[in-house]
């Protein structure tokens, strides 16, 4: 069932103000929203000479577990797969090092808590 409207806007919301988190905390903006026939990347942001691609993950409260929890190793497949097809199309981040982080954001949407995880898996992990 595709998302309703009242979702699409909460994730939009959680996920521009991860972006601000993160461009707040040093990273520089690349991309948002990255759609590929493969999955989707949230964000993609450099930290130094990183390329990170993050995916944020909201829940309300964690009393059923993190949104971490949440990136199961299918969603970690289509992840790499994403990755990787904005690795082709942006050739100039091919050769750098890459890293995936997840943003757990909680609470309410528009001032979310975060809980950033660094490099929260690794493509060979899949």
């Amino acid at each position: 069932m595709p998302p309703s409207v009242d979702q699409r806007s909460r994730g939009a919301a959680v996920e521009a103000a991860a972006r601000q988190y993160l461009i707040d905390a040093g990273l520089r903006d690349v991309a948002a929203n990255a759609n590929y026939r493969v999955g989707e990347l949230d964000l993609v942001m450099l930290d130094g000479s990183t390329l990170v691609f993050v995916e944020v993950r909201f829940r309300r409260n964690s009393r059923f577990g993190g949104g971490a929890d949440s990136v199961d190793v299918h969603k970690r497949r289509k992840l790499v797969r994403a990755a990787m097809a904005f690795l082709v199309r942006n050739r100039r981040f091919a050769d750098g090092a890459c890293r995936f982080d997840v943003i757990e954001a909680e609470g309410d949407p528009h001032a979310p808590t975060f809980n950033w995880l660094r490099d929260a898996f690794r493509a060979d992990d899949c």
